[in-house]
């Protein structure tokens, strides 16, 4: 098998979790932290917005069933890649949009994508591109969430929506259910 994995971060990471974790060739999704400068950070360290990392998904998957230019597709499809530091009512630099790689050429793929989508926003895309240096997962009650807690409001309100709309654009690629 042809795996890799790439790091986003798109808001809370419940939602990105809960996207990746549908799609065809993905074979896991790890919630966590990433582009911060406290080692081993947990999740009320980073709600502060005092240790500059973003909540983001580790995705291992697979290269001959889905492209990292498919995931960075479906990244900006599915996120508001036009507001710095927030999404939705979520505000703060760990809720940051972006794109930790971990090569030259995903680096070059990442922005290739990026200026590709930019069509479909009315504003500029102000998601980072940035290196990834290290991967913090996040605690083991956030793995899973949304499957694990449809009931509760935020999932409910925010995630669920979410995931209906992905579902609905992104069917042809979704894991068989």
């Amino acid at each position: 098998m042809n795996q890799a994995t790439a790091v986003f971060g798109g808001g809370c990471f419940w939602c990105l979790e809960a996207i990746f974790s549908e799609l065809q060739g993905v074979l896991e999704v790890v919630p966590g932290y990433s582009g911060g400068h406290l080692e081993n950070p947990t999740y009320e360290q980073v709600c502060t917005d005092q240790t500059g990392h973003a909540e983001v998904v580790k995705i291992t998957y697979n290269r001959e069933v889905i492209s990292y230019e498919d995931l960075l597709r479906i990244f900006f499809s599915t996120h508001d890649p036009t507001t710095l530091n927030r999404q939705g009512e979520d505000v703060g630099t760990q809720y940051r949009s972006v794109i930790f790689y971990g090569s030259a050429e995903e680096r070059l793929t990442a922005e290739k994508i990026k200026g590709e989508m930019a069509a479909l926003w009315d504003d500029p895309i102000v998601t980072e591109i940035v290196p990834l240096e290290k991967f913090y997962p996040a605690e083991e009650y956030h793995r899973d969430y949304f499957r694990r807690n449809p009931q509760q409001s935020y999932c409910a309100l925010v995630i669920a929506p979410k995931v209906a709309k992905f579902r609905a654009q992104f069917q042809e690629r979704l894991k068989a259910r």
